[in-house]
Parts: C-alpha cells; structure tokens; sequence
C-alpha cells in the first residue's frame, strides 16, 4: 500500500524566513511552535518531507554543501525534540532556469513518491507561499496555508484573487493538530 506524507515547506514554515535566505546554521532559526508541531507529527503514520527551493544556491549565496550541512542539523534538531523528519528535497535551481523541481512545479514531491512509494491523494502539502498552495493542488494533495513566514501576504492576495478556497493554519502546529484531528 502506498504511504501518506505531510510535506512541509522548510522557510517561513519550519524556520524564520530570511529575505536574504539562510546562508548557514547560526541563520536559521526556528519558529515558535515548529519542534513541538514535528514531535506531534513524528507520532503518526505521515512521512515528514520537506520540499524546499533553495535559489541561494544559484544565487552564489551558499553552496550546496553547506545547504545539505543546514539540512542536517536541522533533522538533529528535530530528532532531538521527539520529532521526525524522514526526507528533505530541495531545488537549488534560480527562478529564471524554468525547471521541473521548483515549486510550484511538482518535481520535488514527484521524486519523494518514486522514492517513497506516496499516495498523493492521502497527503498534505504544508507551506506558507502560493507556490506551495499551486504545488498542492498540481500533485492532488491537499494544501494548508500557514500564516508565519510570508503567509499573511500571500493569504491576502490569493483571497483578493479568489485563490483562498483551502485550509489555512495560524502555524505549523496548527496544521498539524488540524491533521491528526480530522484525517481520516
């Protein structure tokens, strides 16, 4: 049987978003909230991906390595919390390279369903960006809006452009309890 997942956007969900991106460990900062949403999470059956566009990698901000390294103590972090983190997938590509992989192209999460065998039409897609939303909606998962990060503006535009009929969250957490209470 194919495995259900709650893909979570990494900045403005998980951590600060920074408007001049995550360059190392000492800028990353979690969000209020977001271990404890991760340990909630790490009891259910879910797998916990993060699917993340990482363009400070074409940028020349940061190297890849560097973005894996943040990676990887970010999933210590969690690990330590009680949460669970089973994947992290990330596009390093810039805007203007029109891949596949960034979102809302569906790339990232097509490849965590070759690896993990997903059922898109059991899973969420957690983020706090129209792109996450569009991602959502391109792989049939359903999407939930969090209000940290860029959230809030990207909420009011998609109400003024009538793109707000999904579920929104005050937080990560939100959205979690939201999910462990009403999934069927």
């Amino acid at each position: 049987m194919r495995q259900r997942a709650v893909f979570l956007d990494r900045d403005g969900v998980i951590n600060v978003n920074r408007p001049d991106h995550v360059k190392s460990w000492d800028e990353f900062v979690f969000l209020p909230n977001a271990l404890t949403a991760l340990a909630k999470l790490a009891t259910s059956d879910f797998l916990v991906i993060v699917t993340t566009n990482q363009s400070a990698i074409a940028r020349g901000l940061v190297t890849e390595e560097t973005v894996r390294a943040i990676h990887a103590q970010m999933i210590a972090d969690v690990t330590r919390a009680g949460g669970r983190i089973d994947a992290v997938y990330f596009c390093p590509h810039h805007p203007d390279d029109k891949c596949a992989c960034r979102k809302p192209q569906p790339g990232l999460f097509l490849q965590a369903a070759r690896d993990f065998a997903i059922d898109f039409a059991r899973s969420y897609v957690i983020g706090d960006a129209f792109s996450d939303v569009a991602a959502a909606l391109a792989i049939g998962a359903q999407p939930i809006l969090v209000l940290t990060g860029r959230g809030r503006t990207q909420y009011a535009e998609m109400v003024a452009n009538n793109q707000a009929n999904h579920r929104v969250a005050d937080d990560l957490l939100g959205a979690v309890e939201w999910i462990l209470t009403n999934d069927e």
